[in-house]
């Protein structure tokens, strides 16, 4: 760089590099004394820094000379090792040619061997299928057809395999296989004819070595078909000669259930027994076929013994009847009769045996199917929707249709049997109606459930309904409707017993009808829930549950209103009584208070009349209706005290008494009912706390946030009220309370 001052080229140290010309240059174009020192001075610097560096670089000679020894001990090994390595190579190369010979030889040896194999076996394959020819004339000669049979299904793969025969020989083949054909198929036959089970399954295992599974499954089916068909029309038969001895007065069982258990029997042992056999012809689609022409069995037979059932109970007929009674369209004198209860009752029997066989049937038929492993999923529904569109199932909801025409019939008219017949029972609270009642509505409904059809469950439960909440009520009610009931409960004489105790058993019905009603509904539900799956039958049930669950309200409200009826006639005769209460002074003096101690009260005198009009029912009543009635005379009581009281004048001797008087009725009560009855005389406790006080600033003691867990039932307004009771408490002081 230019010195500004002296006009020279300035350079730093570091930047020359001795014997360079810039540097020679650098050195000559120095001019004055102080730049040349000042060069010098670093130049001798500079050369003191080499001199370290130098000093630096001689200290490390001893190790670089070990180094270089160690590299030339390594050279000399190097060198062994590379003459290795190169006669290695070589040896390897060597050997990777002669592996590649070997290998090449290897793989033509192995190539002619297999041709020698295959040419062998085509031999063996050749000298085997002439044997198979000649086998399967010969065994045709000796009437050996399983033979036969192998050694034309043998020629056949080989053919398959080979197909180098010569025509005469496939023809020569092709002629014992129709031969052998034409007589398993006429050998099957007659051994069908003669069912000779034995011989037709020795055919019929024959179709699959001659490659004709589809005809040997539709044959074998159909000889399935023809046996089950064959047994079901000789029993059908029995039981229509049965049918004729029993109307001619003869005393036999016409068993239709057990006809149809057999028919449904003997097709499912045949699927169940012939697993094997139907699985070996076409696989798991041959299973199917045969379940499904059995269905055509089922749908054929099945509903001609529904239809003949039908027929020999005449519920066409029986169902008109029924409708014309229902419907007061039967003539006097006409010459109908009303079909006899215990009869309908065995037909409902007979009925849902057969329904229940067709479900556990068709649930059956449907499993298998779903449990076949390799089966398309879309056959499931199919199936299952051309089973429950066939002729039996048609049918049998024909005959579901009867049942519940005569379920309804048999219901309604034990109904009002057990209503006619109605009688007080020994040891009861109740009449024989309600449990008679009840009996059959349960009976009626577990037997609807177990048709399995919903339609059934839905027609039984709205007649369940109606019955409970028209033909029933009114029964329960009509003993309650007893004119002149006060006189006749309380004026004395034998009648009184009979009459309270017809009252109580009427108000008992009611009760227990109720809870029956809720414990039906709840059984009702818990075993449609399991019976019927899907979310729209339980949907229809739940409604017609919630119909039956409104017929024990109505029994709840009418029985309230016969309690209150029945309340109605004791509270005359506790009137007088209290009504003795207005002339009783609580304004107490010392003497006074304490001769109330000795001497009854107006309390006492109640109680004993509650105990004459009241207690003597307990055994005769439920407890709930007892706890009820006793509820509501505690209504009375303690409303017609408060008037009383608010319109008395007291002293703090006076609120004593009034305190010791509602605790004597609290306690008695709580004795006579076992519903709480502590909040029933809440007001009048209230009342007499605020009439006990010392003076009247104590209530804000047990007012407002002080008043703790106590609930004031009393208003401001009303406190303040009751506080002018006293005769020592000034209105001013009152008016100023803050409450």
């Amino acid at each position: 760089m230019m010195d500004k001052e002296n006009g020279t080229v300035s350079c730093p140290i570091a930047a020359i590099h001795c014997g360079n010309p810039v540097a020679v240059e650098y050195v000559r174009s120095l001019t004055e004394v102080g730049a040349i020192t000042r060069f010098l001075h670093e130049c001798t610097a500079h050369q003191r820094t080499f001199d370290v560096e130098l000093n630096d670089l001689l200290s490390q000679r001893n190790n670089l000379h070990e180094h270089l020894l160690h590299l030339q001990r390594s050279s000399e090994i190097l060198n062994i090792v590379k003459s290795d390595s190169d006669y290695m190579l070589n040896n390897v190369s060597s050997t990777c040619h002669l592996a590649d010979d070997v290998s090449w030889k290897v793989r033509e040896l192995d190539l002619a061997q297999s041709r020698v194999r295959a040419t062998l076996l085509r031999i063996e394959a050749i000298a085997e299928r002439e044997n198979c020819l000649e086998g399967a004339y010969m065994a045709l000669d000796s009437e050996d057809y399983e033979s036969a049979a192998r050694y034309v299904q043998g020629f056949l793969k080989i053919d398959a395999e080979y197909n180098d025969c010569g025509n005469d020989e496939r023809e020569r083949l092709m002629s014992a296989k129709k031969q052998l054909e034409v007589t398993v198929r006429k050998k099957l036959s007659i051994a069908v004819d003669q069912r000779d089970h034995t011989e037709i399954l020795r055919f019929i295992r024959l179709y699959t070595l001659l490659g004709m599974e589809e005809e040997g499954l539709q044959v074998y089916v159909g000889y399935l078909k023809k046996v089950i068909g064959l047994r079901s029309r000789i029993e059908f038969e029995q039981l229509v000669e049965l049918m004729e001895q029993r109307n001619n007065g003869s005393n036999v069982n016409v068993n239709f259930v057990l006809c149809l258990t057999n028919l449904f029997k003997d097709i499912v042992l045949a699927i169940e027994e012939n697993n094997k056999m139907l699985s070996g012809f076409c696989g798991e689609d041959g299973m199917v076929y045969a379940i499904c022409e059995l269905q055509e069995e089922c749908d054929s037979r099945g509903s001609t013994i529904l239809k003949k059932y039908m027929e020999y109970r005449k519920l066409d007929k029986l169902s008109s009847e029924i409708h014309a009674k229902n419907n007061n369209l039967l003539a006097v004198g006409g010459g109908t009769e009303v079909p006899d209860p215990r009869d309908v009752e065995l037909y409902l029997e007979e009925i849902l045996s057969l329904v229940q066989l067709g479900e556990d049937y068709m649930e059956f038929t449907i499993a298998k199917i779903k449990g076949l492993t390799f089966v398309n999923p879309e056959l499931v529904p199919r199936t299952t929707k051309a089973f429950k569109s066939g002729s039996f199932s048609k049918v049998a909801q024909d005959l579901t249709g009867f049942y519940i025409i005569l379920e309804g019939f048999f219901m309604v008219e034990n109904v009002r049997k057990a209503i006619r017949i109605d009688e007080q029972v020994p040891d009861s609270l109740t009449t024989s109606m309600v449990d008679d009642v009840f009996y059959v509505l349960q009976s009626c409904l577990r037997r609807a459930i177990s048709t399995l059809n919903v339609s059934s469950v839905i027609a039984v439960l709205s007649g369940t309904s109606s019955l409970l909440i028209n033909e029933y009520q009114e029964a329960l009610q009509k003993n309650i409707r007893v004119p002149n009931l006060g006189a006749k409960l309380f004026f004395g004489g034998v009648g009184v017993q009979k009459t309270g105790t017809k009252i109580a058993t009427a108000l008992n019905n009611m009760d227990v009808s109720s809870e029956y009603v809720l414990k039906l509904k709840y059984e009702i539900e818990e075993q449609c829930a399991e019976v019927f799956p899907a979310p729209s039958d339980r949907e229809k049930v739940k409604s017609c549950l919630s119909e039956l669950g409104e017929s024990s309200n109505a029994f709840k409200q009418a029985l309230n209103a016969g309690l209150e009826q029945l309340g109605a006639t004791i509270i005359p005769w506790l009137r007088s009584v209290l009504d003795s209460v207005g002339t009783i002074s609580y304004e107490l003096s010392e003497a006074e208070y304490a001769d109330n101690k000795v001497n009854d009260s107006w309390v006492q005198r109640l109680l004993n009349a509650i105990e004459t009009k009241v207690a003597w029912m307990q055994p005769l009543m439920t407890g709930n209706n007892y706890d009820m009635l006793v509820q509501l005379v505690i209504d009375f009581i303690v409303k017609r005290i408060e008037v009383i009281m608010m319109q008395k004048r007291f002293n703090q001797l006076g609120g004593l008494q009034l305190d010791k008087d509602t605790r004597t009725l609290v306690s008695h009560f709580s004795v006579m009912t076992q519903r709480t009855v502590r909040d029933k005389f809440a007001r009048l406790t209230q009342m007499a706390t605020i009439l006990n006080l010392e003076k009247e600033s104590e209530i804000q003691d047990f007012w407002g946030e002080n008043s703790g867990p106590m609930t004031w039932r009393l208003t401001a307004a009303e406190v303040r009220r009751v506080l002018v009771l006293r005769v020592d408490f000034k209105p001013e002081a009152i008016a100023a309370l803050k409450l």
